[in-house]
């Protein structure tokens, strides 16, 4: 079997895994990534086209949705422009660091290392390095708070498991 129908299938295998820690055990057993650390959890059912490019520390949540891009296709519009193939194919490695934290839907650029305590919020787009205890948000991503401020918030955020009773707070909070 070809190297590349190999990969194919897995990725299809992957996709398929209803079971969210099954997919990490069997992204870990195949070394999917470059690296995925221990603690690290990734939700996507789809796997980046080119995962080898993507280092992944310890104690990483990567929530569904979120897209890695670590090449582009601009080379072939330009090659078939121009009728030449002298442009060649951007490939640009990413990098997590420890104890991260990238909400649903957002992506993540080629060439990219985010720091150490960072929180992506949802549906943000990285187009450049995040620094360490740091929360971004946006298009682009943009640093918002810093880490420490964000746990600080959680924490004298309310929470229960009872349905009536989130309601009944969420309606308090909306007078």
């Amino acid at each position: 079997m070809k190297p590349w129908t190999k990969n194919q299938l897995k990725r299809l295998r992957i996709a398929l895994m209803l079971n969210s820690d099954k997919r990490n055990k069997y992204i870990r057993k195949k070394h999917i990534f470059k690296e995925l650390g221990e603690n690290s959890f990734y939700q996507p059912r789809f796997i980046p086209s080119d995962p080898q490019l993507i280092k992944i520390h310890d104690n990483v949540i990567i929530t569904s949705g979120v897209t890695f891009v670590t090449h582009d296709i601009f080379h072939q519009g330009i090659n078939y422009m121009n009728k030449n193939d002298n442009m060649q194919q951007l490939l640009r490695p990413i990098e997590i660091m420890n104890n991260v934290f990238i909400g649903c839907n957002s992506i993540i650029l080629g060439g990219v290392r985010i720091g150490n305590n960072v929180v992506v919020g949802a549906g943000s787009v990285v187009t450049k390095d995040v620094p360490d205890n740091s929360v971004v948000a946006g298009n682009p991503a943009k640093v918002i708070k810093t880490f420490d401020e964000y746990i600080d918030k959680r924490t004298k955020e309310f929470y229960s498991y009872d349905i009536d009773t989130l309601w009944n707070h969420f309606y308090e909070n909306k007078k």
